[in-house]
């Protein structure tokens, strides 16, 4: 009987040598995730850390440009000054004085006398009608008074006879009477004959058609030897006088309060006028009145401002925008509105230092408090007037990044005693 059984043997070389080798094969597997773990964690450190780097204004090829050397950027220099608080608005260009002409008499038109686009002035002739029948109406009409106070004489010297026959009691006084009205009866048609005559004579006088303002005359709307007709509707001329001109334009009800609070004071506002691009100051002038209404439906109140127009570009009913300055603020520091950058919510700046030493020059990023800005400049908190800022390159600028000016000259008041040789 054979007593050995595969139960009671010991495990074989061959067992403990397959279960020592699962082991170590366990392990480096173990090993290796952790390896990759550490490794994703490093990228993402690695990419937190470039991305902070590039919302400073470096990024890694900022970082790589500050380490190859310095970065020519353009200086600028804050300064002290004054900024307007403005308020902007779109306006209609409106002549003072619109002035369409209209025939007041019926006749042939005998001639025209301005080139289309001229400008006239008061009183000079624009367009003849043929007075020839209105001047024979006004020499009937003169006749007819002659001879009403020839009979208006003859029943005065009637009537101071009888007066003095009256007075010998040699007249009876109803005849007396009666000449004292007959008398005041010529006089009245003396009156009537002497409205004629004016009549008549205002009658000659729209036959010649004259300008009533200052302006410049429109295109022509009648030509010689057309026929026009009294009380018509229809346009002979139209001259709009262009200088001085103004502007109609709105604001918001809510802006009202400071605009009035300002011409309370007997402060003459200034109202900038702009093309349509906002790119070319058309004319300055003043504001001269604000409406008594405000529109209900749109919230907003209509101004008046008055421009010289001295160069003519203002132009009747054209669109403009317009800038009234309601305050003007004092003693700011400004910089060019180019120079700040922005990092969310807040403002910084690259500040120079030492920018007159040449091979120390630094950029420093600053933070700053934008204030109100204008024709390319915004005044600033958080530096003083006379520091040097950069004003180029912010995609390879970091902080303290070193730099050397390029293109534009340092101001004469930054420059120090430790010039670079």
């Amino acid at each position: 009987m054979d007593r050995s059984s595969p139960s009671n043997e010991s495990p074989s070389p061959d067992f403990h040598f397959h279960r020592s080798s699962k082991k170590r094969r366990h392990w480096w597997v173990w090993a290796i995730i952790l390896l990759a773990f550490g490794a994703l964690f490093y990228w993402v450190i690695h990419q937190h850390m470039q991305s902070q780097q590039a919302v400073a204004g470096g990024g890694r090829g900022g970082r790589r440009n500050a380490m190859a050397g310095p970065v020519p950027v353009t200086y600028a220099a804050a300064t002290k000054g004054s900024l307007g608080i403005y308020l902007n608005a779109i306006g209609t260009v409106t002549p003072v004085y619109t002035d369409t002409i209209t025939a007041e008499v019926t006749g042939l038109v005998t001639a025209v006398h301005f080139r289309e686009g001229q400008y006239v002035k008061k009183g000079d002739p624009l367009i003849d009608i043929d007075p020839r029948p209105y001047e024979a109406q006004l020499k009937e009409a003169q006749g007819a008074l002659e001879r009403d106070q020839n009979l208006l004489a003859e029943a005065q010297m009637d009537l101071k006879r009888y007066q003095d026959a009256w007075a010998k009691n040699a007249i009876p006084r109803q005849t007396l009477e009666d000449q004292e009205k007959v008398v005041l009866q010529d006089q009245g048609t003396v009156t009537n004959d002497e409205g004629t005559v004016q009549y008549d004579q205002v009658q000659v006088g729209f036959c010649h058609i004259a300008s009533a303002i200052d302006g410049r005359v429109g295109l022509r709307l009648v030509d010689p030897g057309n026929v026009v007709t009294a009380n018509s509707t229809t346009a002979l001329a139209v001259v709009t006088q262009t200088s001085p001109i103004t502007v109609i334009f709105t604001l918001p009800e809510d802006s009202l309060p400071q605009v009035l609070q300002q011409m309370r004071g007997g402060k003459a506002l200034t109202v900038d006028a702009y093309d349509r691009n906002q790119q070319t100051e058309l004319d300055t002038g003043k504001l001269l009145t604000v409406d008594n209404l405000i529109d209900t439906t749109t919230g907003t109140v209509k101004l008046r401002a008055q421009f010289a127009n001295a160069k003519g570009l203002l132009f009747p009913n054209q669109f403009v925008n317009t800038r009234l300055l309601v305050k003007t603020l004092e003693n700011l520091t400004l910089i060019p509105s180019s120079a700040i950058q922005h990092n969310g919510s807040n403002d910084f700046v690259y500040v120079i230092q030492n920018p007159s030493v040449k091979g120390k020059a630094v950029a420093l990023m600053t933070n700053v408090k934008s204030g109100i800005s204008d024709k390319g400049e915004t005044a600033v908190t958080g530096i003083n007037p006379g520091t040097v800022v950069a004003n180029s390159s912010f995609q390879k600028l970091v902080d303290k990044s070193p730099v050397y000016q390029s293109n534009v000259a340092l101001p004469s008041s930054e420059a120090t005693e430790e010039e670079a040789p």
